[in-house]
């Protein structure tokens, strides 16, 4: 195992360069040279299985800060509002190969932990100068991920998203483990917000976001967390605005503690990022968010809308 980088002296400011990706990682690199600002660490990781295949045998794990999403999920740990629903994702779990984060796609299917859905998403992250918070939304939402030998390809009757690899020797088949409920596999919290403490490398709070209650059909008592694709904005007054969730609702938390503390109801979901300005001369403070719903989620209801909220 390697190691390079060094643990920030916390009375230096440090310009920086903070890069997450679908692993639930967050990389902290100098602005100037690319060098990690927390050590970052090369670890082994699952080899491919396919013939005549090479993956890398590490991948580099940051020290700090920790993940923002769990990197392994068992059968044991498998979750669903019926008894049909958890049985139905032990068996599928247990048909796919399964080491943890960075298993390679395989013939037999793999399960990819958080999977491409999972950990930090497009949408990117805000920064609270004020606090030195890095406030970041996560999914926490695994999938299976197949590969079809390419004559076989054509004839796959699989349900999922199919994607060719023209050229390759193998198709692509992946979808997202979720049980005849519809709802995922794994336990909630499938969606959270988080603030990262940027000169600790710690995580400060981390809160459910959301709600998928109504997902698919009404369920009963669902816990708090729903999977989302649209980021976080950071006021100067201490405020983090977020939409994105697939219950249709923008939302307002305490930066100091992740306590929600306004939410207003969108025509559909807000799969975006919020702006926010002031108009003069009133110079009174306005959020905005589009509010479209996403077209590859066939229970949210689509829309055009802007909406615009003020501050008092």
């Amino acid at each position: 195992m390697s190691r390079v980088g060094v643990i920030p002296n916390p009375c230096r400011t440090i310009p920086v360069v903070i890069q997450g990706n679908k692993t639930g990682l967050l990389y902290v690199l100098r602005r100037d040279t690319g060098a990690p600002v927390f050590p970052v660490e090369e670890r082994p990781v699952p080899q491919s299985d396919v013939p005549g295949e090479v993956t890398s045998p590490t991948q580099p794990f940051p020290v700090a800060p920790p993940p923002l999403v769990p990197q392994e999920f068992s059968a044991d740990a498998v979750w669903g509002p019926t008894a049909e629903d958890r049985e139905w994702c032990r068996t599928e779990i247990g048909r796919l190969r399964n080491q943890g984060i960075f298993t390679p796609p395989s013939i037999k299917g793999t399960l990819s932990v958080p999977g491409n859905l999972g950990g930090m998403t497009w949408s990117g992250y805000a920064f609270d100068p004020q606090h030195r918070l890095l406030v970041v939304n996560t999914n926490n939402f695994p999938s299976r991920v197949k590969l079809i030998p390419r004559n076989k390809v054509k004839s796959n009757k699989d349900d999922g998203d199919y994607g060719p690899q023209t050229g390759s020797p193998y198709g692509m088949i992946r979808r997202f483990l979720q049980s005849p409920s519809d709802l995922p596999c794994t336990a909630p919290p499938w969606g959270t917000l988080a603030a990262v403490d940027m000169t600790e490398g710690k995580i400060r709070w981390q809160v459910p976001l959301g709600s998928m209650q109504n997902f698919g059909e009404p369920h009963d008592s669902i816990p708090p967390g729903s999977i989302n694709l649209g980021g976080p904005i950071a006021t100067a007054g201490g405020l983090i605005f977020i939409a994105g969730t697939t219950d249709p609702y923008i939302r307002a938390f305490d930066v100091e503690n992740g306590k929600e503390l306004w939410k207003a109801r969108l025509p559909a979901s807000g799969n975006a990022t919020p702006i926010t300005y002031s108009a003069s001369p009133s110079g009174k403070q306005y959020v905005v968010i589009a509010a479209g719903g996403h077209p590859k989620i066939p229970e949210e209801p689509l829309g055009d809308a802007l909406v615009a909220f003020t501050l008092p």
